[in-house]
């Protein structure tokens, strides 16, 4: 499409984006917070401006002023499903939240999760949100920027992780969840304690890990050795638990970063005619169904208290970046079962 046939009708930020060779960030930048664009790059996307006669979408500004009494939430945005099980009931406490804060909910889908911004572009000028819930934040995650630049309000279930001026977000603290496991495990007498995560780069999962790092050599018990990653998928996690098992033997224990990847490491357990909890300790990560049904120890995330703060932050309407906001972090609630039984257990047990 050449410059004057995109001229002849209404055009987007696309259409400045491509002529300028830049991205629809830079051409929201130069519209709205000009002083973040290099001067020359600057330049050459208002020439484009002109040129296509681009006008930009007030929807944004038109929301902060009508209210819509509603709160978007994207589903499945990181695209890996970070979340799981555990999204189904934060949307039950959102929503359940929303009726008492006098707003509701809207989820919507973005049609490629790693580039959710048109979904976004979409969901403001319809007008039917006030602003948006984000969760599954990740690393370089284009929607806090681009919900800053058209000043749309937002609270985060999850850290913004690159950008630590951002303050409106509550999270749970993973790494003081694992840190409380393993130190429940040493309690016990397991005697080696083994960790098994994801593939390191999930901003979540690498913080997690710390905190195996950091309770096993708080307590003398480190060795970096004890650990592997598998995706999050049952028969990889398997594969993954099955040599870290081994590493660990008998009297041995495996910290988890999620329920899904302690129910691979539960399987193996079970074929090898081992009881996890007698033979081996094991806790997970999220207290889903799959825990209570297990009786698997493993961590609880307190979604109610999370759904709460960001239905108060957004009623709130404050700045993203504001100090008195602050980002929140909640400790997670070990739920002990007999997955982790203690050492006097495993001898009883034996003994009969």
């Amino acid at each position: 499409m050449t410059s004057s046939s995109a001229a002849r009708r209404r055009a987007t930020i696309n259409d400045v984006a491509r002529a300028a060779s830049v991205s629809r960030q830079t051409v929201s930048n130069v519209v709205n917070a000009p002083e973040r664009v290099a001067p020359d790059t600057l330049a050459r996307v208002q020439a484009q401006i002109e040129l296509l006669g681009y006008q930009p979408s007030r929807a944004a500004q038109t929301l902060k002023q009508e209210r819509a009494g509603a709160w978007g939430i994207e589903l499945n945005s990181a695209g890996f499903g970070r979340l799981g099980a555990i999204l189904d009931t934060f949307l039950i406490e959102l929503t359940t939240g929303a009726a008492s804060h006098g707003s509701h909910v809207v989820p919507f889908t973005a049609s490629d999760p790693l580039d959710p911004i048109p979904a976004y572009e979409r969901f403001v000028a319809s007008r039917v949100a006030d602003g948006f819930v984000l969760t599954d934040t990740r690393t370089s995650d284009p929607r806090p920027a681009w919900l800053d630049a058209h000043h749309v309000p937002y609270a985060a279930f999850g850290r913004v992780w690159d950008d630590p001026g951002v303050t409106s977000w509550v999270d749970v603290d993973g790494a003081a969840g694992i840190d409380a496991a393993v130190r429940h495990l040493a309690e016990q007498g397991y005697e080696r304690i083994g960790y098994l995560g994801w593939p390191e780069g999930s901003p979540v999962g690498d913080d997690r890990r710390s905190g195996w790092a950091r309770a096993t050599a708080d307590l003398g018990l480190a060795h970096p050795e004890w650990q592997a990653t598998t995706p999050q998928v049952i028969d990889a996690a398997s594969s993954a638990a099955a040599g870290l098992i081994d590493a660990v033997g008998t009297g041995g224990a495996l910290v988890c970063a999620s329920d899904a990847l302690a129910l691979g490491a539960w399987r193996v357990l079970v074929e090898r005619g081992l009881e996890p909890g007698v033979d081996v300790g094991l806790v997970g990560f999220d207290d889903t169904d799959i825990a209570e049904a297990l009786d698997l120890s493993s961590l609880h995330q307190p979604l109610d208290q999370v759904a709460e703060r960001v239905l108060h932050v957004l009623g709130t309407r404050a700045d993203s970046r504001d100090p008195a906001v602050g980002g929140l972090l909640l400790d997670p609630e070990l739920v002990i079962r007999s997955s982790s039984k203690p050492a006097g257990d495993r001898t009883k047990r034996k003994e009969k």
